[in-house]
Order: C-alpha cells, then structure tokens, then sequence
C-alpha cells in the first residue's frame, strides 16, 4: 500500500491533471468506478488501477463487490493494481466523496477518418467549446440521444481532460468521437453526403421544422461566442430554438442547445436510438 503523497507513482498520476503532461505521456486520469467501468468495457487501454478500499463501501457490500469485481477484470485486462490510503487518494481524487477508485488509461484515437457512417446516420457537431463541463454535458445527452457520432470541431479543451470525462459520467468512451478542424470536418460531413444544420442566433428554421429522420449533422457553438460565421455560410439551414420567454435570454447554453436538437431527431426518428458507427472511437 502506497501511504506517502510523494510517492513518484502519486505524482505522475498528479502531473496527468495539466493537459501539456496528458498530451506528452498519451496518458489521462478516469477516476469513479462507473466511468472506470465504462472505459474498460470501450475497449479504453488502462495502464494503472488505483484502488482505496476503506472508500469502497462496507465489506460484504454492493459497492465493495462491484469494486472486487472491476479490480478483477482490469487486471485481467492489464491493469497494474495499486492500493492506497485515504489520504493518498484524497490527494489524487478531485471528487467530494470520492468511491475509491480511479485509473490512468492510454489516450484513444479520435481521428475523423475512423468514423465510417452506417444507414441515416445522426451526427452531432460540437465547434469551438471551452469548458469541459459543458462538453461533458453534450457528450452525455448524445448518448443518451443515441447518437451515431458526436465530432469534436476546434476545441478548445482536451476529450480527456478529467471534468470532461466526469461531467460526462464516461459517455465519453460510449459514443464514437473525433476530433478535428472546422474545415476538414465539413469536408468530412459533404464527403459523406450529410446536411449541415448549423443553430444559432439567426436562424430561420425552427428546430422541430428540420428533416432528422434521415441523414443529418447538428451543429451547435460555444458557450458565449456561437458558431462561427464560417458555419453558417456552409449550413443546409440555419436553425433556431425558439424561446417565447422575455426574460434577457436571448440563446441556450450549448449543452442544452445539443439536447433540444437531439431529442427532436429523436422523437423524429421514432424514439428509437441508431445502429453505432464503425469503428468505434476505441
């Protein structure tokens, strides 16, 4: 059991918080034992599982069982399996009421070309976001959604910064994703025949007017800039959520601008979720 916080495993696995280190080590921190779950399952890669078992829950409890069961397929996948004491993984653990358990995983490819689109595929574009919570939000209400692909457009945060990955309760390794630039991803979505519906301020298109039950991109922007002009010049149709409230609001945030359009493919599409792309993002 590891006790000091200056063990140098503890602080590599600190060091994975600054996005530079991520991104020099091919590294990232999954902490919970949901989001672990979920990585292991993609076919996520984990390096490290790091375990606390006074946080697991009683002994003989669901949480301790479900835990000495994840501990025991990470490790058959690989996994080095460290203990730690509480006030190790106090220091790791960037949670209120942490469960004991976290990971550090190889980042997974996010290229574009490894998206390939089945029958009536329903993409969601996300451009330009900057704060992980929200792209966690999106990420999470696309699963949910069912969502063929969500492609990640000029971001400004990292797909594996740790608020991304909490906030999308490990829908992130769930949803086939990519990552890439505004104009390769346009090239991407005319190359495979999808229409662009850009959202915004502007537009003319309610959104329940758009034809979503066959091939489409949905397109939302930033939090507080919106999506680039650029975006709109190249869309099918620029759509609108209305909002007949007159209170000073005058746009939706972008988690929530996502899971309006998406829940209306949805209901369009029957209510039923679409076949996955493949690949997958793993």
């Amino acid at each position: 059991m590891i006790t000091s916080t200056a063990n140098p495993r503890v602080k590599a696995i600190l060091r994975l918080g600054k996005r530079r280190e991520r991104e020099a080590a091919g590294r990232f921190v999954v902490e919970g034992r949901r989001e672990v779950q979920r990585a292991l399952a993609a076919g996520v890669e984990l390096d490290e599982l790091v375990t606390c078992p006074p946080l697991h829950g009683p002994p003989g409890g669901d949480g301790a069982a479900a835990t000495a069961a994840l501990v025991a397929d990470a490790a058959a996948a690989g996994a080095a399996v460290t203990v730690v004491a509480e006030s190790v993984f106090a220091r790791l653990s960037r949670r209120q009421g942490p469960d004991g358990v976290l990971a550090v995983a190889r980042t997974f490819p996010t290229d574009l070309d490894r998206l390939v689109p089945g029958p009536d595929p329903l993409v969601l574009v996300v451009a330009g976001l900057e704060k992980p919570g929200n792209l966690g939000s999106v990420l999470r209400s696309a699963a949910a959604a069912g969502v063929d692909a969500v492609v990640v457009a000029d971001p400004v945060t990292d797909l594996v910064n740790p608020n991304v990955v909490r906030a999308s309760q490990g829908a992130v390794f769930a949803v086939p994703v990519a990552v890439a630039g505004a104009e390769a991803t346009l090239a991407w979505l005319r190359h495979h025949g999808l229409p662009v519906f850009a959202a915004g301020p502007g537009g003319t298109t309610p959104h329940w007017a758009l034809p979503l039950s066959g091939p489409a991109a949905l397109v939302v922007g930033a939090e507080d800039r919106g999506l680039p002009e650029t975006w709109f010049a190249a869309a099918d149709r620029r759509v609108v959520i209305p909002m007949p409230g007159d209170r000073g609001v005058d746009s939706l945030g972008a988690a929530a601008a996502a899971a309006v359009l998406l829940f209306e493919a949805v209901r369009q599409r029957g209510g039923g979720g679409q076949a996955p792309m493949a690949p997958s993002n793993r």
